[in-house]
């Protein structure tokens, strides 16, 4: 895990000793999943630590100075495997984490991992963003909303943003497109209550492409019609309106 510890090191995060076996846990238990369903495409050990460890944790990197997760309601959707929530989780342990994913195979790994780490105020549900968006138990109930990987930034806006409650904050992590994606997203941030904040690059160890977190804030409440129906952010984003 040398890597990992140096990586993280680099990105001003010492992990502890407990925190490193949790990983590596969770590393071992992935692999062996894999094996038998189709979790992830990152498998050695390497790319897992840096691909799916180092660049979840990454995400720490949204904090302004004197900021914390610690007791914040988290929600990652989308989140596979459990990336970046789960990581988060184990460096955070006060966080109250809800993991959203639609696949039922991902949703039952993510329930042994939860068994496997002892992990405490973690609700994992098995579900779609467009739908969960309108649930009043969870709609404008968190103080973050995280993404990666999950689609196109006007797509992923319209997932997360009514999650967010007003003065909360959405990361959304990103490759080197960012910039790009932030500025065609503009027509809805502002449509759906957000306000971009700033963008974080992120230089992993080991990684030659600059990654991004690409920060909004929930500036104003979400209209009642968003989300819309699943499906339809994907095939008409607003940014096309």
């Amino acid at each position: 895990m040398q890597e990992l510890i140096a990586g993280a090191q680099e990105l001003r995060i010492g992990l502890k000793p407990e925190q490193l076996d949790a990983l590596r846990l969770y590393q071992q238990e992935l692999i062996a999943w894999n094996e038998r369903f189709n979790l992830t495409a990152i498998t050695d050990d390497l790319g897992i630590q840096i691909r799916h460890f180092l660049d979840s944790l990454s995400c720490l990197l949204a904090l302004e100075p004197g900021e914390q997760f610690s007791g914040k309601r988290i929600i990652d959707v989308g989140t596979g495997a459990g990336f970046p929530g789960i990581p988060l989780k184990i460096i955070c342990p006060t966080i109250r984490l809800t993991l959203l994913e639609a696949t039922a195979k991902k949703v039952q790994f993510l329930e042994h991992m939860v068994a496997q780490l002892a992990l405490q105020k973690v609700t994992v549900i098995h579900g779609r963003a467009e739908e969960l968006g309108h649930d009043p138990q969870h709609r404008e109930q968190y103080h973050w909303a995280v993404a990666r990987a999950v689609a196109d930034l006007p797509v992923l806006i319209e997932y997360l943003l009514p999650l967010v409650q007003i003065s909360g904050r959405v990361i959304a992590q990103k490759g080197e497109s960012a910039p790009a994606e932030a500025q065609r997203s503009e027509w809805a941030f502002t449509q759906l209550g957000g306000q971009l904040r700033r963008l974080v690059p992120v230089d992993l160890r080991g990684l030659a492409e600059t990654r991004y977190l690409v920060l909004v804030d929930k500036v104003a409440a979400t209209p009642g019609k968003y989300p819309r129906r699943p499906g339809v952010p994907s095939k008409r984003p607003l940014a096309d309106e």
